[in-house]
């Protein structure tokens, strides 16, 4: 019986971290430490390592998401290994996991079988206290701003136009909407409210994408967190509160440094989701990587339709990135799925749908074109792929000028990259002409119209009466030339989840536009994308324990 992924971990013999620090060159003077496996990175290497030209960037990013799996944390591990194996001094750069899929449906962020990031429980648990940090602080705006319209609301706050939520790192759908401020006046302003799960707070896009302590106040300051009886924004820094905030987060602002199976360097730090936030690691994690690796291996969440153009539009955009290299990560068994397979038929062969789910693939391949950006297709293998299906996707990459590599990363960790690290350290040596996609001066409804038509292959958006209405006021007050940050779900290419492959004249629906003035974009929220995710009928929660001698089951 084939070790679960936890069980490959605990099996990992791991280095003291700061032995992973001295890889790249980081000395102990600039770890702070979290018990012998983690480490936080002081901000002082960016003025140490100023002078060193950045390495090479590599994005990886995928098809539309299955429940078949499709690896792309897998093979970001398992790139990262391969190039040191080759001798390249790479580090990788990941999200954190949150405990909400954790203990949901989704699972962690850790990779999987060989390609793995470790202390893995540590990782998918509680980690250095980051998502805490961020849900603390969060809240604090709630408790002030609740506590200020109860103290006599100075800033003439309407309470029914309150437009910053509560946040837990938790999927629970009870919290979506709820009332509070109920029973004496003492218990404060009476309002409907509601809970976010943490990693959709803009606090942790702020974080994302803040490039130091007194920027990530500053951004802290600028959030939008409701409007007056007359119509005018009141900000963070409205209730004087923004020097506090930055307290709560001055530790979680510093970069965490991990390690993979093979005892390579990996910077794990930020984790918004791609499909109701933008997806990507923290800024000061990659720029921080760029300057200790020759190569940096990222990876953007789902599929390049959210993750990719997300990092591309936005995080590229404000930290002046220009990636070298994309690897877009596809599984024979979800093409099959793309293809009209259901899943429990997916272990059958069938070349004949896992080519027509090749649409979906071709697709996000036409979308890292359109940025001008060198690819290659890394196929994920999985034990149930037949020679069959290999050589017929093989043929395919090659009779559509598709370069490609079979990644065996799961099973055998760096080993198994080999091939697509070579092919990916010679694809970063060509020049490329990489840009984003819009220009931010264009309209608001101009920006998402190209996303959806160029990124997801819309025929048309329809916006709501109330987008329309939202519009209008974002025009009013200056915030129409900010990036767009799309909310959509993950699993298709529309707004529909349940539409696989690559669809075709179909139209997206903007039904809600939300304001990041903090982070510095506006989010569109498409489809029934939920800021807060319920619980599966059979949590993941239910199958782990603990033993007496602190022993973990269960937990992937």
């Amino acid at each position: 019986m084939a070790k679960t992924d936890l069980e490959i971990a605990q099996e990992a013999t791991m280095l003291p971290i700061q032995d992973v620090a001295k890889k790249v060159g980081i000395q102990e003077d600039d770890i702070e430490y979290y018990g012998k496996y983690k480490a936080k990175l002081s901000l002082d290497l960016f003025k140490k390592n100023k002078e060193k030209e950045d390495g090479k960037l590599i994005l990886v990013t995928a098809i539309n998401p299955t429940k078949a799996g499709e690896g792309k944390s897998t093979t970001t591990v398992g790139l990262g290994d391969g190039l040191n194996r080759l001798g390249k001094k790479t580090v990788i750069a990941l999200r954190e996991p949150s405990l909400g899929p954790v203990f949901g449906l989704k699972g962690g962020a850790a990779g999987g079988g060989y390609a793995q990031v470790v202390p893995m429980e540590d990782l998918n648990l509680h980690f250095t206290g980051d998502m805490h940090a961020i849900t603390t602080c969060n809240n604090l705006i709630s408790a002030c701003l609740d506590n200020h319209m109860h103290q006599g609301n100075e800033l003439n706050i309407d309470p029914e136009r309150v437009t910053w939520k509560r946040c837990l790192d938790m999927n629970d759908r009870t919290l979506r909407q709820i009332e509070i401020g109920l029973g004496p006046k003492s218990n404060g302003i009476e309002r409907k409210d509601g809970f976010n799960i943490t990693v959709a707070s803009e606090v942790m896009a702020v974080l994302c994408l803040s490039s130091s302590l007194m920027d990530l106040k500053e951004r802290l300051g600028r959030m939008l967190i409701a409007y007056n009886y007359d119509g005018e924004p009141v900000y963070v820094k409205d209730l004087k509160i923004e020097g506090a905030l930055a307290l709560i987060m001055k530790d979680a602002i510093k970069p965490n440094l991990v390690q993979t199976l093979e005892n390579n360097p990996a910077i794990v730090h930020g984790g918004p989701f791609a499909n109701i936030a933008h997806g990507c690691n923290s800024l000061l994690a990659t720029k921080l990587a760029l300057k200790l690796g020759d190569y940096v291996v990222t990876e953007a969440g789902f599929g390049a339709d959210l993750g990719a153009e997300k990092f591309l539009d936005i995080k590229c955009r404000f930290g002046n990135l220009k990636p070298n290299a994309v690897v877009i990560v596809a599984t024979i068994r979800a093409l099959k799925q793309h293809g009209g397979v259901e899943f429990e038929n997916l272990k059958e062969e069938n070349v004949e749908a896992m080519l027509a789910g090749c649409a979906n693939l071709e697709k996000h391949i036409d979308t890292i074109q359109q940025f001008h950006l060198p690819y290659i297709v890394a196929i994920n293998e999985f034990a149930s792929d037949t020679p069959k299906e290999i050589e017929a996707l093989e043929n395919w990459c090659k009779e559509n000028n598709h370069p490609m590599s079979l990644s065996q990363v799961w099973a055998k960790g760096g080993e198994g990259a080999l091939d697509l690290a070579q092919k990916v350290a010679d694809i970063c040596e060509q020049d490329n002409d990489f840009a984003p996609i819009y220009d931010t001066s264009a309209s608001i409804e101009s920006k998402i119209e190209t996303i959806a038509q160029k990124v997801y292959g819309a025929k048309d958006v329809v916006f709501t009466e109330e987008a329309q209405k939202q519009i209008q006021i974002y025009n009013e007050l200056g915030w129409d030339k900010l990036p767009i940050c799309m909310a959509k779900c993950q699993t298709s290419l529309s707004d529909n989840a349940k539409i696989y492959g690559a669809p075709k004249d179909f139209t997206i629906t903007v039904r809600e536009l939300r304001p990041s003035i903090g982070a510095g974009f506006i989010v569109a929220l498409t489809g029934n994308v939920m800021t807060m995710p319920g619980l599966p009928k059979h949590p993941a929660a239910l199958d782990m324990d603990i033993d007496e001698e602190g022993h973990i089951v269960g937990l992937f």
